[in-house]
């Protein structure tokens, strides 16, 4: 039986470094499951985040061999055979210990963003056309595995550009919102001024990395960097507005004007 080596980064905010260890090599496993024998016979003390398995819950993400993957989904027969494989923490994020990471950069860009807020319900209830449906469910099948967020070289090469930008993973669900027929916010302004979206250069790394193959480039960013232009400096659109007297507004308006 031949032995697999694995080359683990080791260490907390302090500093670490990197530790190897050779295990036997065992059909069909992926790199959670010897990542998995390693804290069961050498290492008790490797901290790693996990939950489903099942490469639902997003929470295995980490660096393999350079490359932002879920663990419990990379099978270790996709590996180059007989080289050491190296896995670290995602770069992008402060280190808690070995594998973990303090995502919660996430979660407070999470909160900045403008609720969903439909008109009052008409007699018959809300109507849809199928293509806004189906527009809007390719986002949600986002598993916040960040790994998109990781990769983003905004974040990523930047650490003073995340007090102001929000990242591909919040850009698809400001997308989602704001291509929402039913919903009454605006919310362009804020994501050009305050949530960055200028700052993303459409490299599609995000894109190449997305474990669900959401186009996160093709079908969010790029649709809502059109919608800040459209909103700012095409002049058929802003007439449109004036003579339509626009339906939507933006989150501060909606807060302290009635429907």
């Amino acid at each position: 039986m031949s032995d697999v080596h694995m080359r683990i980064w080791r260490g907390d905010a302090t500093g670490g470094a990197f530790e190897e260890y050779t295990m036997p090599d065992v059909e069909g496993e992926v790199v959670l499951d010897v990542i998995h024998r390693i804290q069961a016979t050498e290492a008790p003390d490797l901290a790693c985040r996990w939950n489903c398995k099942a490469g639902k819950c997003g929470s295995c993400s980490a660096e393999i061999n350079g490359k932002p993957r879920l663990m419990c989904m990379t099978r270790m027969s996709t590996l180059p055979e007989g080289e050491t494989i190296t896995v670290t923490p995602m770069r992008a994020f402060p280190i808690i210990k070995d594998l973990v990471t303090d995502v919660s950069f996430n979660y407070e860009q999470a909160r900045k963003v403008p609720a969903f807020n439909p008109p009052p319900r008409p007699e018959g209830g809300y109507r849809m056309m199928q293509e806004d449906v189906e527009r809007g469910q390719e986002f949600r099948k986002c598993i916040e595995c960040f790994m998109c967020q990781d990769v983003c070289h905004v974040i990523r090469d930047h650490e003073e550009n995340k007090a102001s930008y929000a990242g591909p993973r919040f850009f698809i669900r400001y997308a989602e919102l704001e291509m929402h027929p039913l919903d009454t916010n605006d919310r362009r302004e804020l994501v050009q001024e305050e949530m960055g979206l200028g700052k993303c250069n459409i490299t599609k790394c995000c894109t190449e990395v997305c474990p669900e193959h959401i186009k996160i480039t093709d079908n969010a960013i790029i649709p809502l960097k059109e919608r800040v232009v459209d909103a700012n400096y095409d002049p058929v659109a802003w007439l449109g507005r004036k003579i339509r007297r626009r339906t939507k507004r933006t989150p501060a308006e909606a807060a302290v004007q009635p429907e």
